[in-house]
């Protein structure tokens, strides 16, 4: 809870939470902490957290914050599905434990599994409470309390922003397969295929995403927007560069099939023009400028060792103006962009493939 709660709301939410004498759970009224050699925050990198969360998301997350109650994206959602941790994906919740508590927070009588949290002591706000983190990411996701329903007769009151809903027809899809038969659905495959992401911008997405889907090892494209300063932009905020970002396109596939510098070499430099600054074709702005949005250090070596062979081999006669710069928020651009040129195939584009 934040300084921002008026003070008749923090009384209510005091005295609908439990008293303050049994906060803490009485089974184990000081939690234990995590061992030195557990995950916490390993293999995490938080880095770019305040580019790729929104502010909300990093208050609560990175800082210990509450967002409002009845005003968050998940307190009032019944879809069935699993909540992952917003900032390392790693799953926590279940919509088969998840209940109304009439708090405005969503809130589950236990999480998806037993090792799935870290419970810590927090004596904040004059009281004794159970703080919720995440074990791998560290995350502040929320408070737990001994006034839930059976059978465990516990309430996780978990904070929205730190978590992301996946949907249980999307579980195998996003790689949370094992929990698939929860839902009634088939386990993913003993041998999932291992995928790569890329982001790349060079022009009006619609062209751009017409030609990679077509390549072989993609599997999945979207259209959208990243590389700006505003949060959750539209096409009209976008448009006359007034937002920063660039039409860009998330590409997933499969590296044992098309490896990155493939990608780049072989489909991206040819299907734009990398040498005109901020245009393609008629289109003139920011958003239409030629960029590499590299998600790792690794992407951003391959990066730079394409351009400088694309520039030495001549096929292009003026200096390559591509862009590299790091992953950022991507926010998927509005439904009728998805696809365009599959739903309208005679719509306009500027890409084709150079020799």
């Amino acid at each position: 809870m934040q300084d921002w709660i008026p003070l008749a709301l923090l009384a209510a939410l005091l005295a609908c939470s439990c008293a303050v004498t049994s906060c803490a759970r009485s089974t184990d009224p000081v939690p234990k902490q995590p061992d030195a050699g557990s995950a916490s925050s390993d293999a995490i990198d938080k880095s770019n957290l305040r580019a790729r969360l929104t502010a909300e998301q990093y208050e609560v997350t990175q800082e210990n914050g509450t967002e409002r109650p009845f005003r968050n994206a998940y307190w009032d959602n019944h879809a069935p599905g699993i909540y992952v941790d917003v900032v390392s994906g790693e799953p926590l919740f279940s919509s088969l434990d998840k209940f109304d508590s009439g708090t405005g927070w969503p809130s589950f009588t236990r999480p998806l599994k037993s090792d799935a949290v870290v419970e810590k002591r927090d004596v904040t706000l004059g009281m004794l409470r159970v703080e919720v983190r995440s074990k791998r990411a560290d995350s502040h996701l929320g408070h737990v309390f001994d006034d839930g329903p059976e059978p465990t007769g516990l309430r996780y009151c978990m904070n929205s922003a730190s978590l992301r809903f996946v949907p249980a027809d999307q579980l195998v899809k996003e790689g949370y397969g094992e929990f698939a038969p929860l839902f009634g659905q088939q386990a993913a495959s003993s041998n999932p295929v291992a995928t790569e992401t890329a982001v790349l911008a060079g022009g009006c997405f619609w062209g751009m995403e017409d030609l990679l889907r077509k390549i072989p090892g993609v599997l999945e494209t979207e259209v959208g927007y990243t590389g700006g300063t505003l949060e959750n932009p539209t096409y009209e905020d976008t448009h006359d560069s007034k937002s920063g970002h660039a039409e860009a396109v998330r590409i997933v596939f499969d590296p044992a099939k098309l490896t990155y510098a493939d990608l780049l070499e072989h489909w991206f430099f040819r299907m734009h023009d990398p040498t005109t600054l901020n245009r393609q074709g008629n289109d003139r702005g920011t958003q239409y400028r030629s960029a590499i949005f590299f998600a790792d250090a690794e992407q951003k070596r391959i990066a730079e060792e394409v351009i400088r062979k694309v520039d030495a081999s001549g096929k292009w006669k003026k200096p390559i103006v591509t862009t590299l710069e790091p992953a950022a928020k991507f926010w998927p651009a509005e439904d009728y962009h998805q696809d365009y040129l599959v739903k309208n195939p005679r719509g306009y584009t500027c890409h084709f493939l150079r020799d």
